[in-house]
Order: C-alpha cells, then sequence, then structure tokens
C-alpha cells in the first residue's frame, strides 16, 4: 500500500482492496471516536488498543511508512530522468486496476453504467485542468493532504494522482527526499523545512481520513455496486493523465528559484521526439520514445496487480480457514 500511495496511477485502497483487508482497514479508522476516551477512563489502554485494531494498524503503518520512505527517492529519480519508461509503469497499473475494481462490482444495472460515465468524465476534465501554481503554501500543503488521503483509501483513486492534479506531488515527493537527505547529513535547515512540509501534510491526512472514511464505509453499504461502478469510471478518465508521451507546453520557478514543467499535452509517440519551446527550457532537447521498453513495463503493471490479487486472495482464505 506505501508503494501505491507514492505511485501516481493506483490507490493505496486498490491494494487493500484486491488483497482482502480493505473492510478491517475501514472498520479500524472507523473505531477512533469519542467513545475511545470512555472506554480509556474504564478500561485501559489496552481496550483502546483492541477497539481499534491496534496490532492491525501497527502493522500496516509500519509497511506502508517504510515503503514510502524507501521508494520516494526512486520515484522522484525515474519520473525526472526516465519519464517515459516510469509513467508507462504506472498506465498499466491503472489498466490493471479498471479491471480489478470494476470486477467487484455484483450487478451492472442503468445506474452502475451512468456511474461508470458520470466518473470517467469527471475524472478527465480534472485531469485537463491546469494544475494549480501555489504548490509550495503550508495551507495549500494541508488541504492537500486532506485530498489525497481521501484518495488514498478509495478502491480506484491514487492519492498520489490527486496530488499530481493539484500540482503538489513535486513538493510532497521532494520534502520526503530532502528530509531522509537532511537527516543523513544532519542539515538541520532543511530538517525543520522539509519537516514542516510533512508535518503540515500529514495533520491534513489524519483529519481528512477520519471525515471521510466514516461517509465512504455508510456509501459503500448503501450503493456499493454504483460506488463501485464510479471509482471504476475515475479510473477509466485518469488514463488521460498517466499517458507517458507527453510534451512540455510551460514552465514555471518554484520557491527554491528552479525552473520546473507546469503545464504538458498528450502526444502520439511518434510525435514525442519533437522538442517544444518549453522542453528547450527544461533542456529536453533529445527525447527517446522508447515505445517497446514502454510496452514491456506497462505488461509488467499489469502482471504486478494481478499478482498481488492472487497472493492477496490465497492469503485472505488461508486467514479465514484458520479463524
Amino acid at each position: 500500500m506505501g508503494a501505491a500511495d507514492v505511485i501516481p496511477g493506483v490507490s493505496g485502497g486498490t491494494i487493500a482492496f484486491i488483497t482482502g483487508i480493505y473492510y478491517r482497514l475501514l472498520s479500524a479508522i472507523n473505531a477512533f471516536n469519542l467513545e475511545l476516551f470512555r472506554i480509556f477512563r474504564q478500561d485501559g489502554i489496552k481496550a483502546v488498543w483492541k477497539k481499534v485494531d491496534g496490532n492491525f494498524l501497527a502493522a500496516l503503518l509500519g509497511g506502508i511508512f517504510f515503503s514510502i520512505f524507501s521508494f520516494a527517492k526512486l520515484f522522484k529519480y525515474l519520473i525526472e530522468f526516465h519519464p517515459v519508461l516510469i509513467w508507462s509503469f504506472f498506465f498499466g497499473l491503472i489498466i490493471g486496476s479498471v479491471y480489478l475494481v470494476g470486477r467487484k462490482v455484483t450487478h451492472w444495472t442503468i445506474q452502475a453504467g451512468i456511474a461508470v460515465l458520470l466518473g470517467t468524465v469527471i475524472s478527465y476534465y480534472i485531469t485537463i485542468m491546469p494544475p494549480s501554481a501555489n504548490v509550495d503554501s503550508l495551507i495549500y500543503i494541508f488541504f492537500c493532504g486532506m485530498l489525497a488521503i481521501c484518495a488514498m483509501i478509495l478502491p480506484g483513486i491514487s492519492g498520489s494522482f490527486i496530488l499530481l492534479l493539484l500540482g503538489a506531488y513535486a513538493t510532497v515527493l521532494g520534502a520526503i527526499s530532502g528530509f531522509i537527505d537532511a537527516l543523513r547529513s544532519g542539515a538541520s535547515s532543511e530538517i525543520i523545512a522539509s519537516g514542516s512540509t510533512l508535518a503540515v501534510f500529514a495533520a491534513g491526512c489524519v483529519i481528512g481520513l477520519i471525515s471521510f472514511s466514516k461517509l465512504l464505509t455508510w456509501t459503500l453499504k448503501r450503493f456499493y455496486d454504483v460506488t463501485i461502478a464510479l471509482l471504476t469510471g475515475f479510473l477509466i478518465g485518469s488514463l488521460n493523465k498517466i499517458w507517458p508521451w507527453k510534451v512540455n507546453m510551460q514552465t514555471r520557478t518554484n520557491s527554491k528559484g528552479e525552473v520546473v514543467a507546469f503545464l504538458d499535452k498528450n502526444v502520439l509517440p511518434s510525435h514525442y521526439s519533437e522538442v517544444s519551446e518549453a522542453d528547450a527550457i527544461l533542456g529536453l532537447t533529445e527525447k527517446d520514445p522508447q515505445i517497446i521498453f514502454a510496452v514491456a513495463l506497462m505488461i509488467a503493471g499489469l502482471l504486478i496487480l494481478f499478482l498481488l490479487e492472487f497472493a492477496g486472495n490465497k492469503f485472505f482464505k488461508a486467514e479465514v480457514d484458520q479463524q
């Protein structure tokens, strides 16, 4: 789930959904309410830990954070130096997610079909919106955290993808990478700067998670098929944003004074080698579409998701048999 949450193409919620732990996760999140104070006063911390399924959450969150901090620098490097290949891999992950999430709809009705179409249109419209330029404000990062965590627990929408649309993906990924580097070098100023960004983002995540999980649980209980169909539509529409072959159309200067990409458009692989004015500013004068490797990585992304589902189903079945 941690690796998936770093990738702007597949959500941690999708991984939880196809591996069979999704409803246990929602149940554990929903346990965080005011009743915990009463349980703590009457029965102590052990009762609270049991109420929130503490062992499960500790293991899951430990894995998520370890994976996020392990993969952040790698993905930052790949997006900067090998964009076609990494986006091709993400594209394959989303295609696999469309199938795996859509397959969870138990009965395809007219309402479910409309939900797929609506989700596709909404998601596609979001992908063609210009990203926000005000991505370095801590207030903006806080609200990005609230929105991203809601997407991260949805089986079908990537929190990193939402950050990408909001223009905050590079900021958050850079803060994680910078924080790791600062800890190693002992640069206190960078630790404070990167740590502040991460702390504000995390605060937004906590508030958004607790607020949204109850609504999501209610929606899945009352309108399961329509909700899953809508999420499937979101995935289909998001393919426009993850298309590997893009030409930069506009740049911007970030808070560090660096010129970075700001606005791009999708092109066919045959036109990818054409250099735009923005590409030239960014120094991207030699661009190889790498079609064979790109297709291979799309297939690899598909296979990884199917393997995860297979492994998750086997593990979940074994756990149920033991119980």
